[in-house]
């Protein structure tokens, strides 16, 4: 004899997440990194605290996934063009690091990161590293256009310092340079020395 099916239990909030990331932007921009605390965005949100403990171990994970999600795969899928897969991938970069909420969490997601007891390298806050990204456009670039004796993690780490330094530092947004400019950077640092320009 069959045993009868179980009720199912209350169907699940799918909302909840998004009312609490949301919640959790709006509270970095407003009131800064300290102040978004678990509490915080529940009483905002309107989402318990015990869902959103569910969901995020610490408010470092829900300030993580609200600010920096990641970058979209299409933004930066190579196509073979170094110079276009560059200037995507940068701007991809600069969108990720260059929104409100994000500029209002770096400096305390960096603060927690040199003090925790698993320290990650800044690209990490984008929760997978772009750094593989990188080089599969480096990989795709057509022969002769970058030189084999470049280490790409060293290219890979001025260009994260770029990104950074243009994000958040006011001093250098404020000259509001075109995205241009650190792609040529990139390429002159990847240019073997007898190539032609790219």
């Amino acid at each position: 004899m069959a045993e009868p099916r179980r009720a199912p239990g209350r169907p699940r909030d799918t909302s909840i997440n998004e009312r609490a990331l949301a919640a959790t932007r709006e509270l970095l921009v407003q009131r800064g990194f300290d102040a978004t605390t678990i509490q915080a965005v529940a009483e905002h949100s309107g989402v318990h605290a015990s869902a959103i403990y569910r969901r995020w171990p610490s408010r470092i994970e829900l300030i993580e996934e609200a600010t920096f999600p990641g970058l979209s795969p299409l933004s930066v899928r190579p196509t073979g063009d170094l110079r276009r897969d560059l200037r995507r991938f940068i701007r991809a970069y600069l969108a990720a690091f260059g929104a409100p909420a994000a500029r209002a969490a770096a400096a305390g997601l960096f603060a927690h990161s040199r003090t925790s007891n698993r320290p990650r390298p800044p690209e990490m806050l984008l929760r997978v590293s772009a750094r593989p990204q990188f080089q599969d456009i480096l990989r795709a670039a057509p022969t002769g256009t970058v030189d084999p004796a470049v280490d790409p993690d060293d290219v890979f780490d001025m260009l994260l310092g770029a990104v950074l330094t243009r994000t958040l530092l006011s001093t250098v947004t404020a000259r509001n340079r075109p995205v241009e400019r650190t792609v040529e950077m990139i390429l002159r640092m990847l240019r073997p020395l007898d190539g032609p320009p790219i």
